[in-house]
């Protein structure tokens, strides 16, 4: 392995894969989703549909609308497997929309939880970069929407959890060597009590895949956006270099040396790989990648973890398959992504 010292905290995406900043906004003028017929959902679907395809903003032309209604179950999963969507919007897709740039890093979802959820996606950690999207965007549909908004509550959503700024930041982060340690238990606990909460892959409810966590803001009230932003920022770079301490500790064990290289072969050689399997075996190579052992970019491997998912593999390829054909075309597609990447020799492998 090549000697690596984590010295600069400026380039983080060892650890941090992706930032998102959502915002939850409610119409003025209509009972919160909850409270809406079917067709009062439609009505506030085409007036926010309207706001954005004919406004006057530089990227406006450059949304589609979705009629969540008119996806199939495979195309409808691949939304919430891209992180584009909740998987609460698709639970239930009658009267529900949603707007999508064309390099999918703005989403906004129509009659969620709330009317609108503005949400903008950046690889790497770029919380502010993501936070000035979201807030030139709500500030653009502000001027024809017309937000709730109260001078003492702040913007007015559904659920209370999320009145005041409706806000959420949330990074995903790999943190294989403090799950590795047992240190994760720990940390969310503490965690909680500082107003950030840190969750599975998806999200509220969901487990994490792969070592992969999303670490959110969970105040909203009686804290600006930027005090939120930084809060996160700060405790996500206390997190890095935790984790950064956790891999040094293992950088010699041999045992972690060998899973990590057994994960490569196995992704090299396997015929069949199942969706829970391909993502522990990533997350070991990425873990290897981090800590010197491959010469692969990590964004080959972010995409490959995206792509290597059940719906998003029949939406790429076109059609249903069953579970056997997706295990055996997606260890193809790992494999020919692998294969185009140099692996160096591992001193200190040699050495042991």
């Amino acid at each position: 392995m090549s000697e690596k010292k984590y010295t600069d905290l400026r380039n983080v995406s060892d650890v941090v894969i992706s930032t998102r900043i959502r915002f939850a906004r409610n119409l003025r003028e209509y009972p919160f989703p909850c409270r809406l017929s079917d067709e009062k959902k439609r009505k506030v679907a085409s007036i926010v549909k309207e706001a954005v395809l004919d406004g006057h903003s530089a990227i406006s032309d450059r949304f589609r609308y979705i009629q969540m209604s008119e996806l199939t179950q495979e195309e409808a999963v691949s939304l919430v497997e891209r992180h584009l969507v909740s998987p609460e919007f698709i639970s239930d897709r009658q009267g529900r929309g949603l707007l999508l740039l064309d390099d999918e890093s703005v989403s906004i979802m129509i009659n969620e939880e709330d009317h609108v959820r503005i949400q903008v996606l950046a690889q790497g950690m770029k919380l502010d970069e993501a936070y000035e999207m979201a807030d030139k965007i709500d500030t653009l549909l502000d001027e024809t929407l017309n937000f709730a908004f109260n001078e003492k509550l702040g913007y007015l959503t559904q659920c209370p959890t999320n009145i005041g700024t409706g806000m959420r930041a949330s990074l995903m982060l790999h943190l294989p060597a403090l799950q590795e340690s047992g240190a994760m238990g720990k940390i969310s606990a503490s965690l909680s009590k500082l107003g950030i909460v840190l969750r599975g892959l998806y999200g509220e409810g969901t487990e994490p895949s792969g070592a992969i966590y999303q670490l959110s803001n969970q105040v909203t009230l009686g804290i600006t956006e930027r005090e939120a932003i930084k809060n996160l920022n700060d405790i996500a770079m206390q997190l890095v270099q935790q984790e950064r301490n956790a891999r040094d500790a293992m950088s010699e064990s041999i045992n972690v040396l060998d899973d990590i290289y057994r994960s490569y072969g196995i992704l090299m050689y396997a015929r069949l790989v199942s969706n829970s399997e391909c993502m522990k075996l990533l997350s070991n190579v990425r873990f290897g990648v981090e800590m010197g052992c491959f010469d692969i970019d990590f964004e080959t491997i972010n995409r490959l973890i995206i792509e290597i998912q059940p719906a998003t593999l029949m939406k790429n390829v076109g059609k249903k398959l069953t579970p056997a054909e997706r295990d055996h075309i997606r260890a193809e597609l790992v494999k020919t992504a692998l294969s185009q990447k140099k692996i160096p020799a591992n001193r200190r492998l040699e050495n042991n």
